[in-house]
Parts: C-alpha cells; structure tokens; sequence
C-alpha cells in the first residue's frame, strides 16, 4: 500500500453485482441460475511441488482475494457480514485484514475501532490485549470462514505499527507473539502475513522485531502459513533470505509488470508458492504508479497467473479505507473482471502450467521482456503449458498476431479466444491439424470495451483437465 494511498481516479460507471459464485479450485457448478463452490477445507497448506497452494483434502487452492485491510476498525460485525457476502458471490476465497489498524492504514490515529474500542487497554502496550477487541477480530474470523474466505491476517503491520514495536522491545514483541499463535491457532482460516510497506526491513532492528512476532506465533501455532510483504515499487519475501525458515508462501509486491517479479520467485532455487499480494488499487493512483485503471488491472492479473502464481490479491481504494460512500462502489467493473479471470482459471488445469521462459511454445509476437517498464504501454505476451500437451494460455495485451508451435501441444484439439472484460468465449478460426508446423493466431477485433486485449486457450475439448494431479 505504497505511501498513503490518497490519490483515487474514480471511474463514473459500475456494473451490477454478480449474481455467481464458484469454486476457483474445480470450476462451476450451477443450481437455479446461480453457481455455487464447495468451500475449502482450511487450513491451507503447501503442495508437494512447493508450487501452489492446497487444501487439507488435496485440491488446489486458487487464491483470488480482495485487500479489505481497514476492516476491523472500520466496520461493525454487520457491515463484515455485509461486506464478505458480497465478495462471495464474486468468488473471492481470500481477505487480506491489518488486525490493528491505526492513521497508517486509514483507521482512528489511536488504534480504536470506529467506536471506539482500543486494541489494548494501556495504550501502546502489546503486553496489554484488550478482550473486546479481540472478541471482535474472532467473530470477523468466523464471519469469514462461513463464506469459506481465507484471511491473511497481519498481526501488527509495519505502517502504522513499526514504532509501537520498537517502543515496546524484543521480549514484549516475542509474548505477544505468542498470545496470538494461542488465541488463533484453533481458527482454520488464517494465513500470517507479516509487514506491509515494510521499506526498512534492510535495518536489523526493524526485521528483528517483526520476526519477533512470526516466532512467536510459530512457538505455539505451527499449523499455519507465514508470508512477508517487503517493500513497494517491487519486492518479494525471499529479497530477505532470513525469512526462508519463518515463511511458507511468497508475497510477490509490484508495481511493474507484474510477470517480472512473479518469474523471479518462480525462479529461484528453493521457492515457494507464489502469490502477487499488492499491485495497483482499482479507483486509485499512487505516484509513480501507472494506477488502477481496467486495462492495467487485466494486466497484471493475467501476467501473474500466466507466470506461475498461485494467485493474487486484488484491492480498492472502497474496500481498504472503506470511507463514507463505500457500498456504493463494491460491484465494480474491476472486481467483476477478476472474477471473470477467476472463473476462466478455475475451470482449468492452472496448477499444471508452466511459464513458457524460452518461447517454445509462442514463438514469435511475444514482444519485449521489460522488468521495470509501464505496466500501460507493455505488450509482453505471457503464456504457460501443461507439461503433457494439453492445455495452453496466452495472454495478449493487444492485439499483436502471434505464433504457436503445435508440436509442444500434442493433445491440443480446440483453440478459443476469452474475452477477459465479459467472461465469455469465441471459437479461434485457425486450423489445428495436429503436426509439425508454426502456426499464427491472430486475435479478434477490439471487444465491447475499445480495449483489444485478448487469452488464446488450447486445450483438449472434454478432457479430464480438473482432475488434480
């Protein structure tokens, strides 16, 4: 949530709330005219490959969540209620929530809800927790779980929340650690996600002090997942190798194409799972940010999922401050466009592609890598393959001819083109006779919204694609 956050494009026209909801593990099923999902069985834990995300029943755990970070001091259990019923039916599974909140991140500058509960009852003591407030974060936690919501829970972010750890020590940070992982190890839904902004995390007194609170936690809780947001324009947890003990999830951070640190990750020599956890905020434009416009938003959405993520955050300058007006602007094209990401991806086999690096599979139009480039102006093609053949997706920023070699997809037998603005699929003309050759896809004219960003899926119609392996 680089700097403050204040500086919000607000877009006029809003779409109307979804009426679906969908298991973004296995796909769809339909009842009535609505799509219902089998909630997760949490916690979530660590697939044998450490490449994504999975249930304790085995099913791959597509992580497609919003960044609701002011909840628990802006909110009443009502308006929780309110708000994680809606991005249910939107097929968010995951809630990033800062469990204090103070000025840092758009709550009162003490710390109290917005009626006036503090989280501890001496101010600033950690040492101090005040059960009304605690009581309250439970009943979010529960909240969450009956609408089959992971939350990634920051147990004190590093915003707002950096000096009132320095102020209070190791042995007062490391107990109340430890308070935490007791109160909390019980709850299924959680993911500890430590940090946030945290620019000073180079400073061995600072990162001392926040692992403090993660050992804590693990002292008494080693159920759990940890992560670590490092620092904006772009980072990842593993930037900081002393927390490859302490972390079991990556946060990959960026305002950049997001494909850029997302490979990176994946391509380290012991990595973990993978998620972009803040990229830009849908209404909002930070400096020296290409902000939250829908393109963008598209974007970094599919780069991500494209580079062998096991998925993202998305946020809202509504739905992380959540100021006067908030409700107003929750059914928005943005987070129905992810949604439409969402539901493409759950319906395949996401957990077996592999980022095509070396373009051996799109082997011309792909454009230029570009690492630290704007996200607006970039028409770098990502795509990834299954390893045996049958599945294949490319992202195309605009609407550049590409090229395929069939021979990397034996099993392929259709070719469709998805529009990423509706949700909605159009056969590709070209034929797939399966043999040797280059073949060039070229996509359809620009869709409903002027932009021209398109996905290319091949697959094998009618394959056993949702079946995990």
């Amino acid at each position: 949530m680089a700097v403050a956050r204040s500086t919000l494009v607000i877009v006029a026209a809003f779409w109307l709330a979804a009426e679906t909801t969908f298991d973004t593990r296995r796909g769809f099923a339909e009842q009535s005219g609505h799509m219902t999902a089998a909630s997760p069985v949490y916690p979530l834990k660590v697939s044998d490959n450490n490449r994504y995300l999975v249930d304790q029943s085995g099913a791959p755990f597509l992580l497609a969540g919003d960044s609701p970070q002011s909840l628990i001091g802006n909110l009443s259990l009502a308006d929780i209620a309110f708000y994680m019923e809606n991005r249910a039916r939107y097929g968010i599974n995951a809630l990033w929530v800062n469990l204090l909140c103070n000025a840092g991140t758009a709550c009162n500058a003490d710390g109290t809800t917005f009626d006036g509960i503090p989280p501890f009852t001496t101010a600033g003591d950690l040492s101090t927790p005040n059960p009304a407030y605690f009581a309250r974060v439970d009943e979010a936690l529960r909240i969450a779980n009956a609408n089959g919501m992971v939350v990634l829970l920051n147990p004190i972010e590093t915003i707002g929340w950096l000096e009132i750890l320095r102020q209070n020590g190791i042995t007062k940070v490391r107990a109340y650690g430890e308070f935490l992982g007791t109160r909390y190890r019980d709850f299924p839904n959680i993911i500890w996600m430590h940090g946030n902004d945290f620019q000073s995390w180079r400073d061995t007194r600072d990162k001392v002090l926040v692992q403090s609170v993660a050992r804590g936690i693990r002292s008494v809780d080693p159920v759990h997942l940890h992560t670590i947001e490092l620092n904006y324009l772009t980072s990842g947890s593993l930037d900081d190798p002393s927390w490859r003990t302490l972390i079991e999830l990556d946060a990959a951070y960026s305002y950049y194409p997001s494909y850029a640190q997302i490979l990176k990750e994946y391509n380290r020599l012991d990595p973990l799972p993978t998620f972009l956890v803040e990229a830009n905020y849908e209404f909002e434009r930070n400096p020296d940010t290409d902000g939250g416009a829908l393109p963008n938003l598209r974007r970094q959405a599919y780069w991500t999922m494209l580079s062998g993520a096991t998925g993202q955050l998305y946020g809202s300058a509504f739905t992380w401050r959540f100021p006067s007006g908030w409700k107003e602007h929750l059914d928005s094209p943005g987070i129905r466009e992810l949604m439409h990401m969402s539901r493409l991806f759950g319906g395949l086999n996401w957990w077996g592609l592999v980022p095509d690096q070396g373009h051996d599979i799109v082997t011309a139009g792909f454009g230029t890598f570009n690492a630290r480039g704007s996200i607006a102006s970039d028409p770098y093609v990502t795509a990834a393959a299954t390893s045996s053949g049958d599945l294949m997706v490319a992202y195309l920023p605009t609407a550049q001819p590409i090229t395929i070699d069939m021979s990397q997809l034996p099993r392929v037998n259709r070719a469709r083109w998805y529009d990423p603005t509706n949700g909605t699929f159009q056969d590709a003309n070209e034929e797939l006779a399966i043999d040797h050759s280059q073949r060039r896809f070229t996509p359809p004219p620009r869709h409903a919204s002027s932009h021209d960003d398109w996905i290319l899926v091949l697959d094998k119609a009618q394959s056993d694609s949702h079946t995990s392996n």
